[in-house]
């Protein structure tokens, strides 16, 4: 398998190239020359298959040998010790990705990028150092995927007050190989940022630097695997008791109505900032998971949703919302979007809607109201726009899921007041615990080249 910048489909890389790099040399993401299909034997044994198989069948295509089978056994067995529950909440299905060690659904991209740069980098002498741009969520996982990492050092820049306290101390309260530097500015600053370190020549004589943010192949493709998987099962007829960390108030009883109808494809309705968790679904369905096609739901931040309905692509400066980990407003993997896919083929798989902070708020308080159960203002979003779509659990006899990005109480501060306290996992109670330490930096390129070293 070569990978190909998105700007530049002739010089091709490896999958280690890909990986390593990040961000191709003119500016690009790296993308697989192709798509690769599951066999027909995974697919027709996807909704009986444990999590970890289907990740290792799902990375085994895009990496090829250069991670023997054992050693991809290993990665994924230490990547995950949690899954993806398919939870019946009224009258449809919530994929909760919430199940990891910072409560959100980049657990899945950043544990396994970490396991996999540390064998793909055994043996080197020369320190990585990895810089990761956040609006949120990715920020924590990152930090925590690759805490304690030997050989790798982690520098997340995030937009100062833009993210949650309780996001702070999962970026900032570390330590240890992880830096954090809070940006006076909007997550596409950040991006800005990131991207300008990564073309300037000087600093990376200096430095052998990588990104960890979805524009790097490796943390996109792990993701296809929990559509895979949800794909599989719902396929199957299949759904899951809540668990330990699932946001519920009080035990309630799974509605017949939600749980899926067998041997139909499902419709996934995915939070959507950076788009690239729609991608990583786009190679499921690709790949022959039993998916029926995405809804992309954004908040005031809509510039993908516009371009679905106009044909044009226009970036813009992101809006901050309650939903602060999707305030995207040029949204990196749309090259990715654009590069392997036309425009009526992205609008036959996906439909796009906007969510405003008003029907977020109204959203959390009617599910909690009507089936016990906490949305993050995140996840409220993917709710909501599958209502204004008018899309059912039933639609063209399939069913409907909602991806759960992020676990509830880490937005306490929004959702509280609309739908009280929500239960606090064993992974949140412990960051609370921490102090966040963070330099502040305006910005500009000038000043993060002045904190590397």
């Amino acid at each position: 398998m070569r990978y190909y910048s998105t700007r530049n489909k002739k010089a091709g890389v490896t999958f280690a190239e890909a990986a390593l790099t990040g961000l191709a040399p003119d500016g690009g993401l790296f993308v697989p020359e192709s798509i690769p299909p599951y066999s027909r034997a995974v697919q027709t044994s996807l909704g009986n298959m444990s999590f970890r198989d289907i990740a290792f069948e799902t990375v085994k295509n895009f990496a090829e040998q250069e991670i023997p089978d054992a050693a991809l056994g290993d990665i994924v067995e230490a990547a995950y010790p949690f899954a993806a529950p398919l939870v019946p909440v009224g009258d449809r299905l919530v994929l909760e990705l919430f199940h990891g060690p910072t409560a959100a659904f980049k657990d899945f991209g950043a544990r396994f990028m970490a396991r996999a740069f540390a064998y793909l980098r055994r043996g080197e002498t020369r320190p990585l150092h990895i810089l990761v741009a956040t609006s949120g969520d990715t920020g924590g996982a990152v930090a925590d995927g690759f805490y304690g990492v030997e050989g790798i050092s982690v520098t997340v820049l995030y937009p100062k007050g833009r993210v949650t306290p309780l996001q702070e101390r999962q970026i900032a309260g570390l330590g240890g190989n992880i830096s954090a530097l809070a940006v006076e500015g909007s997550f596409d600053d950040c991006q800005r940022l990131v991207k300008g370190a990564f073309g300037n020549a000087e600093l990376k004589k200096r430095l052998a630097l990588s990104s960890a943010n979805s524009i790097n192949i490796t943390r996109l493709i792990p993701q296809a695997v929990y559509y895979a998987a949800a794909a599989g099962k719902a396929f199957a007829g299949k759904s899951d008791a809540p668990e330990e960390a699932s946001p519920v108030s009080s035990a309630f009883a799974l509605s017949d109505s939600a749980k899926p109808a067998a041997k139909q494809p499902v419709t996934f309705s995915v939070p959507s900032g950076n788009f690239g968790n729609l991608v990583a679904g786009l190679y499921a369905l690709e790949m022959g998971a039993p998916i029926r096609d995405f809804i992309a739901a954004t908040n005031r931040n809509k510039t993908i949703p516009d371009y679905l309905a106009t044909g044009y692509y226009e970036a813009r400066f992101s809006e901050t919302t309650i939903s602060n980990a999707m305030d995207v407003g040029a949204p990196s993997n749309v090259e990715r979007l654009i590069a392997q896919w036309s425009l009526a083929e992205t609008r036959r798989m996906v439909r796009g809607v906007s969510v405003s902070d008003e029907d977020t708020r109204a959203t959390i308080a009617a599910v909690h109201t009507a089936a016990g159960y906490f949305l993050d203002p995140h996840t409220a979003v993917g709710w909501r726009g599958a209502d204004t779509l008018h899309v059912t659990h039933n639609h063209a006899g399939g069913a409907l899921a909602v991806l759960g990005t992020a676990h509830p109480a880490k937005f306490a501060e929004i959702v509280e007041p609309l739908a009280g306290p929500a239960p606090v996992p064993r992974s949140l109670a412990k960051t609370k615990e921490r102090t966040p330490r963070a330099a502040v930096i305006p910005a500009e390129l000038s000043a993060l080249m002045d904190v590397l070293h």
